[in-house]
């Protein structure tokens, strides 16, 4: 009777508490204490009955929700969602833990308003110096003019800070910190005062006032790290978070009116990417705090940061996931639970708990901009590639399961576009190392983007951004070493006649195929995720052919880079990874075929094998090319020369009709007999892949020579561009015509100021033109040829 008199005073407890918690009827708390800041650790909860059956159903929340499974018992039968909404509400409570106080840290920044949004931090372009462009909140700045400056619209005056910048491209800049005294003008920038401290790694050298060797050469897609430490008056500089040393140390400091702004100086056509703390850092230094705050949210006097809710509620999602997993190639801490039935995957678990911690998810989201994007970037993405695995075989159910919880809720739409922004600087900014071959590099991220873009929904609606282009070209590009990179990856060299022992040439050996097995890896995500490009035709114009917008990008790509082949290439080009990317893709579909029979399951489900068909380049016998192709005036290639000489004056010397067409017959392996077939991965390539003149030389018979003209109805040269499309071009800030002008960069990268095919997408209806017909292996042999000769024949002549 005592015990039973106990249990009844503790549920009457329970009542009072379960008002100010929010716990249902379905849950019996029996409070250790009387304090109403108990948390969840220390309530237990009774159960009615001690079944087996409930038991397990108790552990398994525990271990979705991470929370004890002897801290509550179930008191009703059956499962009950306002359970896990009860326990949620609890535990995310838990996480206000934090004092507003903690916050006052930054205290020591002073921000100057001026249209970005209140404590956002961005660079002010009221400051600027020369001819400077601002991009994407003023986060992404080009300079137009032979050497532009800027700085940032706040300032710090006590505490460490820090900030990062990626490298659009690798020439001539200053980065560093500067006070509003520092003069900019055409000569003078960042570090050229005695108040500002710089580094530029093109010429590693910092400078202040005047300047001295220091850092490491930097290369396109470095994430440089500019830290000020005023406790210590040191500054110092990071490159992919290794240290540099400390530049600088003596640093002045001033009152909380007057103190050092982030600053930046670059020469002309140079660009970079700031990111200032509005989303996570991709290496985080320890000790140094953002210049803007993460993106918080606050209950009375408490606060926690977004992300860190956000984290915990997805760690809850994959516990879920994973028990549910049916793949049994994975063996996790969870399968391990289930063998020893420490918990159970309860049938009808799966719907309402995800729906449940996914609404919880969005409900942080809602209706800030800024808490969405910093989310995606330090939550949702790591979080996914976690579920997905960064190595192969990849865990493509779990994440599917997690796909159709969140595609359940209208608002995951609003975070397509983050996430492919997200897994697309994953690419440009992740450079190959040994550790983690052959599943290296850009690798997880071209994975992960493939697998999501095969929902045909997700890849419209990334289709429709205006950030389509560009972050196409950055999942297409790759991180490049420098010096020191080199060494790292190449730790042993050996080369026949040197003094090393015959140990250093098995480990050379074994280091480069080690890096060709993973730079293979990537080209083959690249390879997928162009053919889900192919495959891709826009259901709001049913008239569009498949391969369309793969077409109309490598268009706009061979048109943005014109006059990269020069001696003084223009500014505003793509990095020439991308370049040697496309080509490289051309090559194998015009090598192995385009493999289109199968390509019609591509957004269903993985390619399950290899096209075996003869493709374009290994096709013996007569060929058909369409001379207009070659010298019809199309807007995005009149500025190239062909074999010949310029393009004026093979227009005079050959005149042609639409119609007309040229004949060449060639002598290629017999793609049906196996000893023959050539493909992508056939180690000795025939003549038109191979580099060796040899080859050309030692065989009798002419392999390519001309037959006569003729003319046929499927001859037509490749469309005009539409017009709205030229008119863009003409207008863009290229001109009409490009003068060759000075650049300090000998990297090239993606232009932020022509995009021909986001202007166009306004909404669904579009007056896009596109391709007749489908794919021509014609027109995508031509592209190839003008990216080798722009992308490609430049680094040879460079070497």
């Amino acid at each position: 009777m005592a015990g039973e008199a106990f249990i009844g005073a503790k549920l009457l407890q329970q009542q009072q508490q379960q008002q100010q918690y929010g716990f249902s009827a379905g849950l019996a708390i029996v409070l250790s204490g009387g304090d109403a800041n108990d948390t969840i650790s220390k309530p237990a909860i009774l159960s009615s009955t001690e079944e087996n059956e409930k038991w397990e159903l108790e552990r398994t929340l525990g271990h979705i929700f991470e929370v004890p499974c002897d801290s509550f018992l179930l008191i009703d039968n059956g499962f009950d969602v306002s359970i896990s909404e009860s326990i949620l509400k609890v535990k995310l409570k838990q996480l206000y833990s934090r004092p507003s106080s903690e916050f006052s840290q930054w205290d020591g920044v002073h921000i100057i308003e001026n249209g970005l949004g209140k404590g956002v931090v961005g660079m002010d372009e009221r400051s600027a110096s020369g001819d400077i462009r601002f991009f994407k909140h003023s986060l992404l700045v080009e300079s137009q003019a032979m050497f532009s400056s800027a700085r940032a619209n706040a300032h710090v005056s006590k505490g460490k800070w820090m900030y990062e910048v990626t490298l659009e491209t690798a020439g001539i800049q200053q980065l560093g910190w500067a006070t509003v005294t520092c003069p900019f003008t055409r000569h003078e920038g960042v570090g050229d005062d005695e108040d500002s401290y710089a580094y530029d790694g093109r010429r590693m050298r910092k400078w202040n006032k005047e300047s001295q060797p220091y850092g490491q050469l930097w290369v396109v897609g470095d994430v440089i790290g500019c830290c000020i430490n005023l406790d210590a008056s040191e500054i110092s500089f990071y490159r992919n978070g290794i240290p540099l040393g400390v530049a600088f140390d003596g640093v002045r400091k001033f009152d909380s009116d007057f103190g050092y702004f982030p600053a930046i100086s670059l020469s002309q056509g140079e660009r970079c990417d700031l990111n200032f703390g509005s989303r996570p850092f991709k290496y985080h230094i320890k000790g140094f705090l953002p210049v803007q705050a993460p993106p918080k949210m606050k209950i009375g006097e408490h606060v926690a940061v977004a992300s860190e809710l956000a984290v915990y509620l997805l760690k809850c999602l994959t516990r879920l996931v994973k028990l549910y997993s049916q793949d049994p190639s994975t063996s996790t801490s969870v399968e391990k639970l289930r063998r020893l039935k420490r918990v159970t995957p309860v049938v009808g678990l799966l719907n309402p708990i995800g729906k449940e911690i996914c609404k919880q998810f969005f409900s942080l989201l809602d209706g800030d901009l800024g808490i969405k994007e910093y989310v995606v970037w330090g939550a949702l993405v790591p979080f996914m590639l976690e579920t997905f695995g960064t190595q192969a075989p990849h865990d493509g159910a779990s994440l599917d399961k997690v796909m159709e919880l969140l595609l359940s809720f209208p608002e995951f739409k609003d975070l397509v576009i983050p996430t492919m922004k997200a897994l697309s600087y994953g690419c440009k900014t992740s450079m190959i190392n040994l550790v983690d071959c052959p599943y290296t590099g850009s690798y997880p991220y071209l994975a992960l983007a493939c697998h999501v873009l095969k929902r045909e929904e997700l890849m419209v609606h990334w289709w429709k951004s205006s950030d389509f282009e560009s972050s196409m070209e950055e999942l297409l590009s790759r991180k490049g070493p420098n010096k020191q990179d080199l060494q790292t990856l190449m730790p042993t060299v050996w080369w026949p006649g040197s003094r090393e022992d015959l140990s250093s040439e098995s480990n050379m050996r074994q280091t480069t195929l080690a890096l060709s097995r993973a730079i293979n890896k990537v080209e083959e995500m690249q390879w997928e995720l162009c053919r889900l490009l192919i495959n891709f035709s826009p259901s709001s114009r049913p008239s569009q052919s498949a391969g369309s917008v793969f077409t109309s990008f490598l268009q706009n790509l061979v048109w943005k880079n014109r006059g990269a082949d020069r001696n003084m290439p223009p500014p505003g080009l793509s990095n020439n990874s991308v370049l040697v990317s496309a080509y490289t893709i051309l090559l194998r579909f015009l090598s192995e075929g385009f493999g289109m029979d199968d390509t019609c399951e591509l957004m269903k489900g993985p390619r399950q094998k290899t096209d075996t068909g003869a493709g374009f380049l290994h096709r013996g016998g007569k060929q058909s090319f369409p001379v207009g192709l070659f010298l019809k005036p199309n807007s995005h290639r009149i500025d190239f020369s062909r074999l010949g000489g310029a393009f004026s004056h093979l227009l005079k010397t050959h005149p042609i009709a639409n119609e007309d067409f040229e004949e060449i017959t060639w002598n290629e392996g017999d793609m049906d007999v196996e000893e023959s077939s050539i493909t992508h991965s056939t180690r000795q390539k025939p003549c038109c892949c191979s580099g060796a003149a040899g080859s050309l030389s030692s065989s009798g018979k002419n392999l390519v020579k001309f037959v006569n003209r003729c003319s046929s109805s499927h001859g037509n040269a490749i469309p005009e561009r539409p017009t709205n499309v030229s008119t863009e071009c003409t207008s863009s800030s290229y001109g009409n015509e490009i003068v060759d002008k000075p650049s300090s960069s000998e990297q090239t990268d993606s232009d932020l100021r022509y995009q021909p095919i986001q202007q166009q997408k306004n909404a669904v209806s579009r007056s896009t033109q596109v391709l007749s017909g489908a794919l021509r292996e014609e027109e995508l042999f031509d592209t190839m040829v003008l990216i080798y000769h722009l992308g490609l024949a430049p680094n040879f002549k460079q070497v």
